[in-house]
């Protein structure tokens, strides 16, 4: 039997699973749901079954055991801590699979699309983490579990700051911005009178359109309102502060790829906030840093990743550019972003 790799991709609401020879030849894929740990009530044991059933879909078309899987990369969401990366560990060797690597889901764009397989990645999307990996292999973590350790960015968090910039220019002494008459309206209030109860109602009571209150603040911000353009350079200097921990606690040289993903780096892609953060980055780091946005699948670094894995060497540009074709077309084909 031809030797293969696996490479997953799990987030909070689904899984890729990609099968490829060892040479990096494509075999199939699942996408699937969840395996996050987080998003079960039973936790690790939940997320055993998910990934087993996951495995199992596409493995017993092909009449395979995870034993026949020469190495395999799983970057998942909910990987944050070493206890977590222990437990989760665990969960994939009572699957059966031998030689595995399992890292938080913010590590796969650095494989992706960086030239030596090392760098940083920054994720800016539903939430916000950092992941980074230097020129010996080390890794390393910054943030990821919320507001405590300074996870201050992602959409949830843009559209929150806006809401209290509107509460500020009401009542304390806030900037005038544009974005009052776009929060009142969502709300669905015109007095400031009844705005503290619309918030709590709307946003304490989770019913409120966060995503379409961060593409305003994008919306305006291009138009120039100066509290909008605040709003998105303090989130790029926030990741930037996460970026540059992240290197000056490893080893790296420079030029230092930093790799940006999530939504609201890719889609937003917001000159302020790119500069803002790309600025503060050298500030803090020390060091020149080259930015990559993240344009192909984070799929395609767990692939490569385990190519690497299974051969002890980092795949070729021309490897590396096969497989990220090939993961793009196959989840295009899916309809998967």
């Amino acid at each position: 039997m031809e030797k293969l790799i696996l490479g997953v991709d799990g987030g909070n609401t689904k899984t890729d699973y990609f099968l490829f020879t060892s040479k990096g030849a494509f075999i199939d894929f699942y996408h699937g749901p969840t395996c996050s740990h987080e998003q079960f009530k039973d936790s690790y044991q939940g997320a055993y079954w998910a990934m087993k059933k996951g495995v199992e879909h596409l493995f017993k078309k092909h009449k395979l055991q995870p034993n026949d899987i020469l190495a395999s990369v799983f970057g998942l969401a909910g990987v944050d801590t070493p206890k977590q990366k222990t437990n989760i560990e665990k969960v994939v060797a009572d699957i059966g699979f031998k030689n595995f690597k399992v890292v938080n889901d913010s590590f796969l764009g650095i494989k992706a699309i960086t030239e030596k397989g090392y760098g940083v990645c920054s994720i800016n999307g539903t939430g916000t983490s950092c992941g980074a990996i230097d020129k010996h292999g080390n890794y390393l973590q910054v943030g990821g579990i919320g507001w405590i350790v300074g996870d201050d960015a992602g959409g949830g968090y843009i559209a929150r700051l806006a809401v209290r910039a509107v509460y500020n220019t009401a009542y304390r002494f806030g900037k005038p911005t544009s974005l009052y008459n776009i929060v009142m309206g969502m709300l669905g209030v015109s007095d400031k009178y009844f705005l503290m109860e619309a918030i709590s109602d709307f946003i304490v009571m989770r019913r409120f359109d966060y995503m379409g209150l961060t593409l305003a603040v994008f919306s305006e911000a291009n138009k120039g309102d100066e509290v909008a353009i605040e709003i998105l350079e303090s989130v790029g200097i926030s990741c930037s502060k996460s970026a540059a921990g992240a290197i000056v606690n490893l080893d790296f040289d420079s030029p230092v790829d930093v790799v940006l993903a999530g939504s609201v780096w890719v889609k937003g892609a917001s000159p302020v906030m790119i500069k803002a953060f790309s600025d503060a980055l050298t500030k803090y780091s020390g060091k020149e840093c080259r930015i990559l946005m993240l344009n192909v699948p984070p799929a395609t670094g767990a692939v490569i990743w385990a190519l690497e894995l299974a051969a002890g060497a980092f795949p070729d540009l021309e490897k590396r550019q096969e497989i990220i074709e090939t993961v793009s077309k196959h989840l295009t084909a899916a309809g998967v972003e």
